[in-house]
């Protein structure tokens, strides 16, 4: 048998190092990570590193094998070597000051590099596009707020916001946005295509500094990639909406601040007088059968007769039924949460279909402008200094019917006077003009930002006066994170997500922590007042010592503490004892007639005692320490017929348990601490 050279076979076989890949392939290290990155090859690490790299341990980045194998058939390696060709020619150029020349090779020699077969390789369907379009939008929508610097040319930028308004509009055209969230990191938004959900990032919109640290170039190749892949699902949906891609652009609008109302959107095929969309019209020129065909069925559903009630839409017939949706309730007390019927897709679709928006200055314009859009919201405003594009400019118009303001409402005497102006008349009748926060239009709902994120995420119109100028706002949560059963609810009550005794002994911490601090003061009291007598004696006393207190002094004040420890003893005693606390009700009302019955005969009378709030609190901590004991005692005794491994799996499972138990419990204190000092301001 022939002995195999070692290295030759099995994981070291497998396995390449970087420097090896680059050495095979003929290329530089950037064009090297350049390449993996367009092709979605990434570092591998080897479960064994010591047979891979021979017995050393030093730190290597290793790749597959045959992953650089597939790279060497790649036609983008002659692009690679071709434009290092050209720069060696450019720098010769330039070496002799030949400038002319140097320009003249980079402008036509340059190749040019297309991934369009490489988004074909890596995504052979539409749907393995629309999966991996996460990590495309959240960089798209990142380098499209990043202001111009030499790292990041202009011409990205202008790409990245082009593509980014284009998607942003099929989504509103189609209805697929369904949820947001307002987070630290910036706006998250979901979208469903095709049954795919979509997640990205947008940041808000700041002044970005870029640090130092950050490797602009690895970061730009995947721009460069992710810009190409959105540009091939642009195109598929727009065309699959029958609309034209791309969509006209207006460049003088844009630099006016219009963004979306910059892209004017126009149909295929069926008329040749297109007009193209505006805000306030209708919100795309849909001319396909197909297309047209969904417009009317939304439209058809929007009932001009709907109620709201409770803050959702509540249809109503001629015959006065109601198509609310039902609600599924629990039946006992810890059965599980029944899943609730959610509204369709066209009801959320046209949630904001008959509302007129007006966007203050303060307020983010871009964000809000396409949520209310996507939502079916035809007639968007807001103040000319926000950009052009707006349905209108004045904030007077009557035809508004919400107005989103995030700012206090000040008071009037803190606002400065206002010059007498004179009203404008219209047919003999003065026109009302808003002048916020001194005055509101009549018939208009004013409303903070949060409402309107909110309301899509729970897909329903919520009562606006809790959203209220100036109003503390209700918690603003994910809608991806769903509270488990035992986990903290901040949309219910305490009452219904409390355990049995936890409110008592929170309350009983509150006044022993109440006690303490009075007794910590009347001891610092009493011990300056005791410093300041023993001052007084040691001054008559003539040597400034102190006088000791007499034996029968000290006999008494044992006496007093005496007594004390004894009356409290028997406040408590009349109770509950330590020993009554775990017998039965039956048994301790056994036991209490039994006194009396004793009492009765000795000839003494046994004064019922009154329950204070403590002694009732500690009597239902009692029972409930008594309940959760058994519930323990219980489980150890089912724990016992499990095997070993079985035994440890739920000793695991209960330390999450109990982790997770320990953090509810302390938002559930901290938010009875919060609603104690509420409920105190407003007693006051």
């Amino acid at each position: 048998m022939r002995i195999k050279k070692k290295g030759t076979s099995g994981a070291a076989k497998n396995y390449i190092t970087r420097t090896r890949a680059v050495k095979k392939l003929q290329i530089s290290l950037p064009d090297f990570r350049r390449l993996c990155i367009f092709k979605g090859i990434y570092p591998r690490e080897p479960r064994n590193k010591k047979k891979v790299s021979k017995g050393s341990t030093a730190a290597t980045t290793f790749y597959y094998t045959k992953d650089i194998q597939y790279l060497l058939h790649e036609p983008l390696l002659n692009k690679f070597r071709e434009h290092k060709t050209v720069a060696k020619k450019i720098g010769r150029a330039l070496g002799r000051g030949e400038v002319g020349d140097a320009a003249r090779l980079e402008k036509t020699h340059i190749p040019k590099i297309k991934l369009d077969h490489i988004i074909k390789e890596r995504y052979p369907t539409f749907v393995d596009a629309l999966r991996d379009l996460d990590d495309a939008l959240s960089m798209i929508f990142l380098f499209a707020n990043l202001p111009s610097t030499q790292h990041v040319p202009s011409k990205t930028i202008a790409l990245c916001q082009r593509l980014a308004h284009e998607f942003e509009h099929y989504l509103i055209v189609s209805h697929s946005l369904r949820k947001s969230f307002l987070s630290i990191k910036g706006i998250y938004y979901q979208a469903t295509i095709q049954g795919q959900d979509i997640l990205w990032l947008v940041p808000y919109r700041f002044v970005q500094r870029t640090g130092g640290d950050i490797d602009f170039r690895i970061m730009g190749t995947f721009v460069e990639f992710y810009t190409t892949l959105l540009g091939f699902v642009n195109f598929r949906l727009y065309t699959s909406a029958g609309l034209v891609y791309p969509p006209k652009f207006n460049a003088k609008s844009d630099e006016m601040g219009g963004e979306l109302g910059a892209f004017q959107l126009e149909g295929k095929g069926i008329s040749k007088n297109d007009e193209p969309a505006t805000n306030g019209e209708a919100s795309t020129a849909v001319t396909s059968a197909i297309a047209q065909a969904e417009a009317d069925k939304v439209a058809d559903m929007i009932d001009p007769e709907e109620k709201k009630e409770d803050g959702a839409l509540v249809q109503v017939d001629e015959e006065g039924n109601t198509d609310t949706i039902d609600k599924f309730e629990a039946t006992a007390q810890d059965g599980d949460i029944l899943p609730q019927p959610q509204a369709s897709n066209a009801e959320i679709a046209s949630l904001f279909a008959s509302f007129t928006f007006y966007l203050s200055r303060e307020t983010p314009r871009a964000p809000l402008e396409f949520i209310l859009k996507a939502f079916g919201c035809k007639k968007v405003g807001w103040d000319g200094i926000l950009g052009d594009g707006a349905f209108t400019t004045d904030e007077s118009d009557p035809t508004i019917t919400h107005q989103i303001i995030d700012r206090p409402s000040l008071p009037t005497e803190s606002l400065p006077q206002v010059p007498n102006i004179p009203t404008p008349v219209d047919d003999g009748a003065a026109v009302p003009k808003a002048q916020w926060p001194r005055s509101t239009m009549p018939g208009r709902t004013y409303v903070q930002p949060q409402w309107v994120w909110d309301c899509i995420n729970q897909g329903k119109l919520l009562r606006p006066d809790l959203y209220a100028p100036g109003a503390e706002l209700p918690p603003h949560l994910s809608p991806w994170v769903k509270a488990k059963k035992g986990e903290y609810d901040p949309n219910l009550p305490l009452a219904e997500q409390e355990l049995p005794g936890e409110a008592e002994a929170f309350e009983d911490e509150e006044e022993d922590a109440e006690f303490f601090e009075e007794e910590e003061a009347a001891n610092e009291k009493d011990h300056n007042m005791d410093a300041l007598a023993a001052r007084d004696t040691s001054v008559e006393a003539g040597e400034g010592m102190d006088i000791a207190g007499s034996e029968d002094e000290i006999d008494e004040e044992d006496e007093e503490e005496e007594e004390n420890d004894m009356a409290a003893a028997e406040e408590w005693d009349g109770i509950e004892s330590d020993g009554e606390s775990d017998l039965s009700d039956d048994e301790v009302a056994h036991r209490q007639h039994q006194r009396e019955l004793e009492a009765e005969a000795l000839g003494s009378v046994i004064e019922p005692t009154v329950a204070t709030t403590k002694s009732k609190n500690a009597a239902i901590r009692k029972k409930a320490d008594k309940k959760r004991r058994e519930e323990e005692e219980e489980r150890e005794r089912q724990k016992m017929m499990l095997t070993n491994k079985k035994r440890k799996l739920i000793k695991r499972i209960e330390h999450g348990t109990k982790k997770r138990d320990v953090e509810s419990e302390a938002l559930r204190k901290k938010r009875r601490k919060i609603e104690k000092v509420k409920a105190a301001a407003n007693a006051v």
